[in-house]
């Protein structure tokens, strides 16, 4: 699970990777042979090699287009970007609530644009809001308005979504009714964070576990995280 890149290391923080730590990083897949794909593909698969990998991007930041492109480009990786589609054109306003620097989200014509043999887009929810805070109805709403953006547009973008800060309702029968609720809505799979690498077939398609990756995580961190998702001395 990637966020922001940068140029610099200097301004790498929690959820900012530096474009020099990332091409580390998806060279040291490539040159061991790790395989990429989209849910797209996986929903249509019994099974895949031992080392797979989805490389997933949330926010579709112009960043993310800038920087990480490039590199997908240059290895023949592939990668889920994630969209929040009420700040397409716009910035990641909700970053305030963090503390992190706000940044360009994607325009429309951007997304239209990425290669879709390298960018499989997804869901990041309309509002970017915690899914364990809305009801019933307000998570309908949400997804009435991802349709119609994506629909006035013509945008091609596959069921899976990533939650907003890795959040949904995850106990008894709160979970049992929210998964219920994306499944409606037609949702394949279900990203939250997790940080441990997942078997597959996926045990749970709404709780598929993502692993963190951080600004400052160097490449013996990253290979650690791969192999054995993040450990207590991260």
């Amino acid at each position: 699970m990637y966020h922001n890149v940068c140029q610099s290391a200097s301004d790498c923080n929690k959820l900012t990777v530096s474009v020099q730590n990332l091409e580390r990083q998806f060279q040291y897949l490539k040159d061991n042979n790790y395989k990429t794909f989209h849910f797209s593909e996986l929903e249509k698969m019994e099974a895949i090699p031992q080392k797979s990998i989805i490389l997933t991007f949330d926010d579709v930041t112009e960043n993310q287009l800038v920087y990480a492109l490039p590199l997908l480009e240059k290895y023949k990786l592939k990668a889920s970007f994630f969209i929040p589609f009420q700040y397409i054109g716009k910035t990641d306003s909700w970053q305030k609530k963090t503390g992190e620097p706000e940044q360009k989200i994607m325009t429309i014509e951007q997304l239209k644009e990425l290669p879709r043999h390298i960018i499989e887009l997804g869901y990041h929810s309309y509002a970017h809001n915690r899914y364990q805070t809305l009801s019933k109805s307000e998570i309908e709403n949400d997804f009435l308005k991802c349709e119609e953006i994506i629909g006035n547009y013509n945008l091609d973008v596959f069921p899976a979504l990533a939650y907003p800060y890795g959040n949904y309702p995850k106990e008894g029968s709160e979970n049992a009714n929210f998964k219920t609720t994306i499944n409606e809505n037609k949702m394949k799979f279900g990203l939250k964070i997790g940080n441990r690498p997942n078997t597959f077939p996926f045990k749970d398609k709404y709780e598929i576990k993502r692993i963190d990756i951080k600004g400052l995580d160097n490449l013996i961190v990253f290979k650690l995280k791969v192999r054995f998702g993040k450990l207590k001395l991260f």
